[in-house]
């Protein structure tokens, strides 16, 4: 078995198991106990070779990439990475091969999590797919290669230093990345390419149990959703194209330290190890691999129909159907607007009003829910359907729902006074259809893909409507009319149901830890009073059909008030501690000692504490009852003059989190101190300085830079060498380190338009102490000890010191 370091990585502390490739491990990027996990699957390597064909041939590498890079993600930030641990396996042919399908997964977890799901379970997946296929007696025609990599959790670092260092990488063709957004259930497909239509057949000829749908890569490439993969690596700096697929059912408890093994059912596991199996068998078999460049131009849509099986087509097709819908319901209006001249008219008129009485409806609807977000959070309630979603439904969508009903019965009983019912369900059924028509000529037209859901919502209420069309002019044939018309609905409402629940399956655990600033009451009442108003579009014609709608609209109210009362009333509680179902509140808490630095290196300040952090809205405020001594009167006050208000982010999340408590502790003393110091200072010919620095501490440290009035930040020696700003201007700097790693030097350099007497820069640098007895002090554990068992209180030491030059 040909397995061996990277040239030039350190030799493995322990003998035994460089025999087989996997020695010299690297400091995990959580401090959970990944070490025996990679070792076991160096262990389950060696045996899967023993047990191979000999058609195949398997080779291992132990790859510890040193290197660094700039993402917009977050705001914007640097990554470094020094001696971080990748294993990698391919199997190929025996004769060899020159090209290659990847398999991503990451056996590192974030800190405080076993990280069952996220993403342990993905690596064992790829582990028993490499058994299978190295059993095999078919002969593969394409390698694949398994990247198990050791540091995704640090923001991707792993896989930039496998796609941009190995010699391996060279060969890849296409990729298959393995994800978490949640612990079990389907994995599902949310993104693909970029372009290259033929991976989106692929996963469609192949996968046994496919789940995938073009929204969810266009939600989750817009932004909205506060994560990121692998697939932006492999994308961005491979110019792969892939497959991202993501466990995504109860999230409540991803990255918490209930996501352990035990809450993964073998049916998931199951049904993600035959889809991978099957992509990957075909993937290494495919002609297409080998030319995929010929085949890498356009979109295309795809969706899964209830699970059972995919529908995919190109975009450019897609267009055409949608255009071809677009000109049917023109031609079904058009016929409506030729009538003759004095029909004509009222119709108009009619329809016109109609489409004014809708919109005010939607408004009023929308601006009705926010009112009661708004005060649910301003009475300090926010969340209360977290752990109770129908609560959501029962005070959001019933009064979005009760609003549109209440302005069409006014409208119907002070407008439309003498128009006939049958005639005024058949002007807001146009309407409907007039409003769906727009939404699919404005999305088709904006490029999206998931246009495709408008035009189902077109077409077919268009065909039922021409089928049902005689029997709604009938005298006496309503019951009949209203059979076929909604069973001509079914299909538009059943997939609209289906990827409602998908995203309310996704979004609603995000809103629990969304940050301080946004108010996820707000978020959910508009995604709610959304699906209300496409739910309800149309069935509007019925409000003008029925006699009364007196009755619909007291139980609505009834329902929406009742609720509404116990919600201020506190009656549901955010978050839950049932071993079954947890839905834990998080918090961080990071044992801190401050130093403050002047320009002449004197400590002008010095302080230490428990800094706290709740990822949600609701703050602090279910916790006091519990722990008095955190309250409002210790809130944290930003430090004006440092960079991200002299605390130690570990990420730049500052611009979510802006409410945070800093509780007076007693310092802390790590045994591996950080050691930060300016080793040169010089001019340049272009008339800057550069300035040259050393730091050496704990695997995880992330560096502050601000600059001064009268000066910029030209270049550094980071990421391809243009500092990236972070939001609010400062700079950030990820920093990890594997073991046997040597002390961190970087430059930077600092252009001088005015010089100031307090200095040209500011830099600070927080060390995480994440593992080992670093880890912990006495105060945090006791204030751990005191957190409610719904909370999920990670916590580490750290230490921040600033300085100025």
């Amino acid at each position: 078995m040909p397995l061996r370091d990277r040239p030039g990585s350190p030799a493995p502390p322990d003998s035994r198991w460089g025999a087989v490739g996997c020695g010299g491990l690297a400091r995990p990027s959580s401090g959970v106990p990944v070490y025996r996990t990679r070792r076991l699957q160096c262990l389950l390597i060696k045996l899967i070779e023993v047990q191979s064909n000999s058609l195949h041939k398997i080779s291992v590498d132990v790859q510890r990439p040193t290197g660094s890079f700039s993402i917009d993600f977050l705001g914007g930030f640097t990554s470094y990475y020094d001696n971080i641990t990748n294993v990698v396996v391919k199997l190929e042919p025996r004769d060899g091969a020159q090209h290659a399908v990847l398999a991503n997964c990451h056996f590192d977890s974030v800190a405080n999590s076993p990280g069952a799901s996220d993403d342990a379970v993905s690596c064992s997946v790829m582990l028993e797919v490499l058994h299978t296929l190295s059993t095999s007696s078919e002969a593969l025609h394409h390698a694949i290669i398994f990247l198990f990599n050791g540091a995704e959790e640090n923001v991707l670092q792993a896989s930039h230093g496998f796609i941009t260092q190995h010699p391996w990488a060279n060969l890849i063709r296409a990729f298959i990345n393995l994800e978490a957004a949640g612990v079990g259930g389907k994995e599902l497909v949310f993104q693909t390419g970029p372009e290259n239509p033929w991976l989106v057949q692929a996963y469609v000829s192949a996968a046994k149990h496919p789940f995938a749908s073009v929204v969810a890569q266009e939600v989750f490439q817009s932004g909205i959703i506060p994560s990121d993969t692998d697939f932006r690596i492999y994308r961005d700096f491979g110019n792969i194209p892939g497959i991202d697929l993501a466990f995504i059912e109860n999230g409540y408890i991803y990255h918490t330290k209930y996501d352990t093994a035990d809450r993964i059912l073998t049916d998931s596991i199951q049904r993600a190890g035959d889809n991978i199996l099957g992509v990957l068998k075909y993937l290494a078999t495919s002609d297409m691999l080998v030319s995929s460049s010929k085949y890498r131009h356009g979109n295309m849509v795809f969706f899964d129909v209830l699970g059972l099986f995919v529908i995919a087509y190109p975009s450019r097709v897609g267009s055409i159907i949608n255009y071809m819908v677009v000109m049917a319901a023109v031609f079904y209006l058009g016929k409506k607007f030729l009538q003759p001249k004095h029909k004509m008219a009222n119709y108009m008129k009619d329809f016109f009003c109609g489409l004014g009485i809708t919109l005010i409806s939607w408004f009023t609807s929308l601006v009705t829910v926010l009112i009661i977000a708004v005060f649910v959070s301003l009475i300090g309630q926010s969340l209360s359907w977290y752990n109770h979603f129908y609560v959501s439904v029962c005070l959001y969508g019933t009064a979005a729902l009760a609003k549109i009903i209440f302005i069409h019965t006014l409208a119907k009983r002070f407008y439309y006074v003498n128009a006939s019912d049958q005639y005024l369900g058949e002007v807001f059924f146009d309407i409907s259809l007039f409003v769906h028509c727009g939404s699919l000529t404005a999305f088709t037209y904006r490029g999206f893909c998931s246009a495709f859901i408008s035009a189902v919502w077109v077409a077919f209420p268009l065909l039922t409507k021409l089928c049902v069309h005689k029997d709604f002019k009938r005298h006496g044939a309503r019951g009949n009319f209203i059979a076929f018309y909604l069973l001509g609905m079914f299909i538009p409402y059943l997939y609209a149901l289906y990827l409602i629940w998908a995203v309310f399956e996704m979004f609603t655990p995000i809103l629990g830890r969304s940050g301080s600033e946004i108010p996820p009451d707000v978020v959910l009442a508009s995604i709610l009073a959304g699906c209300t108003m496409i739910l309800s579009s149309y069935f509007i014609n019925f409000i003008y059909l029925a006699k009364s709608t007196k009755k619909t609209m007291l139980t609505l109210t009834l329902v929406c008030t009742v609720t509404f009362l116990l919600v201020c009333s506190g009656t549901f509680f955010p978050y839950s501690s049932n071993p079954a179902s947890p839905k834990p509140k998080r918090v961080f808490l990071q044992h801190m000692t401050r130093t403050f630095h002047d320009l002449d290196g004197k400590v002008v300040k010095r302080d230490s504490g428990i800094w706290i952090n709740g990822f949600d809205y609701t703050g602090m405020s279910h916790i006091t009852p519990h722990i008095p001594e955190i309250n409002d009167t210790i809130r944290a006050h930003c430090e004006e003059k440092a960079p991200l208000c002299g605390f130690p982010w570990y990420l730049p999340v500052h611009f979510l989190i802006r409410k945070n408590w800093y509780l007076p502790a007693p310092e802390v003393s790590p045994r591996e101190p950080v050691n930060f110091r300016l080793i040169s200072k010089e001019q340049t010919p272009w008339d800057s300085i550069k300035l040259t620095f050393e730091a050496s501490g704990p695997s995880h440290m992330s560096l502050y830079v601000r600059t001064h009035k009268g000066s910029t930040l030209s270049q550094w020696s980071l990421g391809n060498g243009t500092p990236v700003a972070s939001k609010g201007g400062d700079y950030f700097v990820f920093y990890s380190h594997g073991l046997q790693a040597s002390a961190w030097q970087f430059w930077i350099e600092v252009q001088v338009l005015e010089e100031q007497p307090e200095g040209v820069v500011t830099l600070a640098i927080a060390a995480h102490y994440l593992s080992g007895e670093d880890k912990r002090s006495s105060q945090l554990d006791a204030l751990k000890e005191k957190f409610p068992d719904w909370t999920f209180p990670s916590a580490w030491v750290c230490t921040y010191n600033l300085y100025v030059f």
